[in-house]
């Protein structure tokens, strides 16, 4: 654990202040959308056009997270569900995986708590609650089928597309389009988290405890089965690596296989040539 800490707190930090800017990005937005005294949400009366928009924002800044720097290097993964997947595929470190998952619960609450800092009231008016994800109207058990769902949706693609040399790149694209899009239609029903640390965040200040269950059980359950689906199918050897995009020079502490993945295509590309000649 503390030779984990000391060779890979870089990493470990990367992933809290990831975490973090997406909590602080949510607190911002979801102010300005939904707070009765802002600007757009008077401009823009339709609920569901600011949820579109709410969801472009979120999508944006997790593609931005994820294809940034910090995220190349850590593997963005900024969700302990993600974390805890990985693990179980076996491309991280217990140490690493732990340290991984208090990392994203301290920053996605720092993040949030910085921005209600700065927000104040808003941030806590009952219109934002501190963008917090509870579930709607339909209640509790619609609510988690759908945290498992988008939970089990999303890992699917992220295994698909990070581990086939000529889509890997997409792959935080499509996690992006796809934390956009649950936003949309997710949020009504269960308030699109499919992260216990990002619910954590919002829970904590706005003290809302009774259902924090479903959001820790659910995307985990969701992720882990799409894990094992995809391991049936295809065996743990076809897993590479636990970061989401690849294509950098930054240090992977990962189980890393990737550049076999890089050398497979490469070779592939050449035999396909040579066929062609």
């Amino acid at each position: 654990m503390l030779d984990a800490l000391k060779t890979h707190w870089p990493e470990y930090l990367m992933e809290a202040a990831g975490l973090g800017l997406f909590m602080i990005s949510a607190a911002l937005f979801g102010t300005l959308l939904e707070h009765p005294d802002s600007r757009i949400h008077a401009a823009i009366a339709d609920p569901l056009l600011r949820r579109i928009l709410m969801g472009l924002a979120m999508g944006m800044t997790a593609i931005g997270l994820i294809y940034s720097p910090w995220g190349k290097q850590s593997g963005a993964h900024l969700n302990p569900a993600v974390t805890l997947t990985f693990l179980r595929l076996g491309k991280i470190e217990p140490a690493d995986a732990f340290f991984y998952v208090l990392a994203q619960f301290v920053g996605g609450l720092v993040g949030l708590l910085l921005a209600a800092t700065v927000l104040g009231s808003l941030l806590a008016h009952m219109n934002v609650h501190y963008v917090a994800t509870v579930p709607g109207p339909a209640g509790s058990a619609p609510a988690f089928l759908v945290e498992v769902l988008i939970s089990f949706i999303l890992m699917t693609a992220v295994l698909v597309f990070s581990n086939q040399a000529r889509l890997a790149h997409a792959t935080g694209l499509i996690a992006g389009c796809l934390v956009a899009s649950y936003v949309i239609l997710a949020g009504p029903i269960s308030g699109f988290s499919m992260n216990p640390a990002r619910t954590f965040a919002s829970a904590f200040p706005a003290h809302l405890w009774t259902t924090l269950w479903i959001y820790f059980t659910a995307p985990p359950l969701g992720m882990l089965l799409a894990a094992e689906g995809y391991m049936r199918l295809k065996g743990t050897r076809a897993v590479y690596c636990a970061k989401l995009d690849h294509h950098t020079t930054r240090r992977c502490i990962f189980r890393c296989r990737f550049g076999e993945l890089a050398s497979d295509r490469l070779e592939g590309l050449k035999i396909a040539e040579a066929s062609h000649a």
